[in-house]
């Protein structure tokens, strides 16, 4: 199987907003369990665990420009993965929730 990893696009945290609340041509899509969300999240991200994506697709709004976060990186580059089979397009957020919080930007805490 080909490494579709480089293909992938990558964000880096420092390049996106702190709160995404406002924003309307970006979505946030944090992949990530229940329990990770409620420890920390950045505001305004849409949450949808990765394995409730597939029956939730028509949450995102394709017209937006689509960033998946998760812990590390990983959920999101397989979720890309997926996506980019079916046509849509995105970009990871590099490091996910542990470059997010170790670049000093602001986490909401609970279900939300």
């Amino acid at each position: 199987m080909e490494d579709v990893s480089m293909e992938i696009e990558q964000v880096d945290v420092v390049d996106l907003p702190d709160d995404f609340t406002g924003v309307t041509d970006q979505t946030l899509l944090d992949v990530r369990e229940d329990y990770e969300w409620e420890e920390a999240h950045v505001a305004g991200a849409l949450h949808i665990p990765l394995d409730d994506v597939p029956s939730r697709i028509d949450e995102l709004d394709l017209n937006n420009d689509l960033l998946v976060i998760c812990r590390t990186s990983g959920r999101s580059f397989r979720l890309m993965q997926y996506l980019s089979l079916r046509g849509i397009d995105g970009a990871v957020v590099s490091g996910g929730m542990v470059a997010w919080q170790a670049a000093g930007k602001p986490v909401r805490t609970g279900p939300e």
